[in-house]
């Protein structure tokens, strides 16, 4: 019952440092409240598992301190998983913004850190729960006592791999910020990421004619300068598609750093000049919904030009009415009441403080001894092979340090 290191959340960062644990001559257990391991793994990406990213760096994550990710990520990189993904002969592909999948299924991610802990002799214990966690100082260095429904463990090093709050149906729980609680270290305030975004009522029934609509736009928070260019979706609940996941959690974030928040803003035609193109036609007795049909969906753009009563012919259009309609294309300013929450969320935004943890070993500073790792922590990635990459660069670093 006696380990060199426990770890709790058999997930993507959990396996990563059993693995590297155990080869290094750790005794291991990984230990995972589910029977199944890898669930989030085996469903990401539709199934194929957007693995890591080529493009992968500091500013493609967000967090309180947001230099903590740059120890881990240039110590355990983008091209380290791959290369470790190409030893294991795993076909894989490349998508648009430099996304990496497998070519076949994301099983063939699971079994590459099944074989990596096998290498390491980790001891398995799943479909086991903790009961409790205690921390004392022992002469054998075994700090910690792990009680749990197949029995009770010690450890030296314990670390926390059991993720966030998204994802509810496959077991997420707050069971890693009570971890850091019980041993007082900071939590941020936890919130969905990633996640479609909620309109208010009124708003949802001015916009139900353009529901369903799908097209490649450009968001941004208004007063951020970051830009997503992706496919945005109008629902019948409000706004989604990557382009919004990938603005969510910045619109999200703006909870932490300030008393109000922006509206999303919306360029419909982030490939057009709009004032040089409007200014071309504006004697023409062309519809501005037609001339927008041949760059927008037909329906989109009638509707969305009778919701600013932009339903006549430029010809018509005064000085200002040109003005606004500039103004609308380039940046349609839409508030969103909230989320559609963790349910829909791909990630969890906040987590445990990273000012409390070595950014070279994810060890908590006033705790030696015990170790937070994964999507738990305050880092959060962008859409696209982020959040693996995480999960993959702070499970190693701490492997090599338990």
């Amino acid at each position: 019952m006696n380990f060199d290191v426990i770890i709790i959340g058999a997930g993507a960062a959990g396996m990563m440092c059993a693995a590297q644990a155990g080869q290094r001559g750790r005794r291991v257990l990984l230990v995972d409240h589910a029977d199944k391991i890898g669930e989030r793994i085996r469903i990401s990406g539709g199934g194929r598992c957007n693995f890591t990213n080529r493009t992968v760096g500091p500013d493609n994550y967000l967090s309180q301190n947001p230099h903590f990710s740059r120890s881990a990520l240039s110590r355990f990189s983008a091209r380290d998983f791959l290369a470790l993904v190409e030893r294991y002969r795993i076909p894989y592909h490349e998508r648009e913004h430099g996304q990496l999948f497998c070519d076949d299924s994301a099983q063939d991610i699971i079994d590459l850190l099944q074989r990596e802990c096998g290498q390491g002799e980790v001891q398995w214990a799943t479909g086991c729960a903790i009961e409790r966690i205690e921390r004392h100082e022992t002469d054998d260095g075994r700090r910690f006592e792990v009680a749990t429904s197949q029995g009770t463990f010690r450890c030296a090093a314990l670390v926390i791999a059991s993720g966030g709050l998204a994802a509810p149906k496959l077991g997420a729980s707050p069971f890693g910020y009570k971890v850091a609680e019980q041993f007082k270290l900071p939590v941020v305030a936890p919130k969905p990421a990633l996640v479609p975004l909620a309109l208010a009522p009124e708003t949802l029934e001015r916009l139900q004619p353009l529901s369903g609509a799908s097209f490649e736009a450009e968001t941004r928070c208004l007063g951020d300068k970051r830009r997503f260019r992706e496919n945005l979706l109008l629902t019948h609940r409000g706004l989604s598609g990557p382009a919004i996941l990938q603005v969510s959690s910045y619109w999200q974030m703006q909870e932490y750093t300030s008393s109000k928040k922006q509206p999303i803003a919306i360029d419909l035609l982030p490939d057009v000049d709009v004032p040089a193109w409007l200014e071309s036609q504006r004697h023409s007795n062309a519809l501005l919904a037609n001339l927008l049909a041949e760059k927008l969906p037909r329906r989109f753009a009638h509707e969305w030009c009778a919701l600013f009563d932009f339903d006549k012919p430029l010809a018509q259009f005064a000085k200002r009415d040109l003005q606004a309609a500039t103004e609308a294309l380039q940046g349609w300013a839409l508030m969103p009441s909230g989320t559609l929450g963790y349910a829909k969320a791909e990630v969890t935004l906040g987590g445990v403080d990273t000012r409390a943890l070595s950014s070279k070993t994810m060890e908590a500073t006033a705790v030696p001894g015990l170790y937070f790792i994964g999507e738990v922590v305050d880092v959060t990635g962008w859409l696209g092979g982020y959040n693996f990459q995480w999960a993959w660069s702070s499970g190693w670093v701490a492997g090599q340090a338990v």
